[in-house]
């Protein structure tokens, strides 16, 4: 059982996802502006569905706003398909976003997928180099010190550095950290490795390697 926060306008699409999550078994607590999310809901929230077009406050803003408060898994709900606007949302530090309208047993599927990668245990480090994963804390660092990625930056890096020289195309990607396979989605992975190579280049360090017209590799520590 998870918390679950849906933020949305319409009332409609709100009683729609806490009804098909609290099927799930989740508890899901439902605001139809952004001003809900304060500091206290964000610190008990295990996942949050964030509408992009709200008024007042916009979901991307918001997400900006509550990063720090909170690492949960951010999934924008949008009918804004262009790519700049996923770019937008995923700088913004979501980690993940639906198109509306929605089916519901998507809706389902992803929250689960990242519910799943969340509540993963495990008491193992890897180490690369002058990287370091603390897998139970789901943390990376650079020479001892912390990289601050989102869930879906973290389980990138992860899974490539596991499999350290192998090529991974962005579908591939998406359907093992994910847990969905969607041609859509492709520019999702695009922002996310954008998104830590600027981090883990802030840290001093570049290891994913683009291997154009095939996909991405954490290089090997020979190369």
């Amino acid at each position: 059982m998870a918390n679950i926060v849906a933020v949305d306008d319409s009332a409609e699409i709100c009683a729609l996802i806490k009804a098909a999550l609290e099927k799930d078994g989740h508890r899901v607590s439902v605001f139809y502006d952004a001003a809900g999310l304060d500091a206290s809901v964000c610190a008990r929230a295990d996942l949050i569905l964030l509408d992009v077009m709200m008024p007042n406050e916009d979901g991307f803003s918001a997400c900006r706003r509550i990063r720090s408060q909170t690492d949960c898994p951010i999934i924008f709900l949008t009918a804004k398909t262009a790519e700049d606007d996923v770019v937008g949302g995923l700088g913004a530090g979501g980690d993940d976003y639906i198109t509306k309208p929605f089916n519901i047993k998507e809706l389902r599927a992803r929250v689960s997928a990242h519910l799943r990668r969340q509540c993963r245990k495990s008491v193992q480090r890897l180490a690369f180099g002058d990287i370091s994963f603390d897998l139970s804390g789901r943390e990376l660092y650079v020479n001892g010190k912390k990289v601050p990625l989102t869930r879906g930056e973290y389980d990138i890096c992860e899974t490539l550095a596991r499999h350290q020289g192998l090529i991974y195309t962005r579908e591939q990607l998406i359907e093992m950290i994910f847990g969905f396979d969607s041609e859509s989605d492709a520019a999702a992975i695009t922002q996310h490795i954008k998104n830590i190579r600027a981090k883990l280049a802030d840290a001093g360090t570049a290891p994913i390697e683009t291997v154009w017209g095939m996909g991405y590799k954490w290089k090997n520590e020979a190369d």
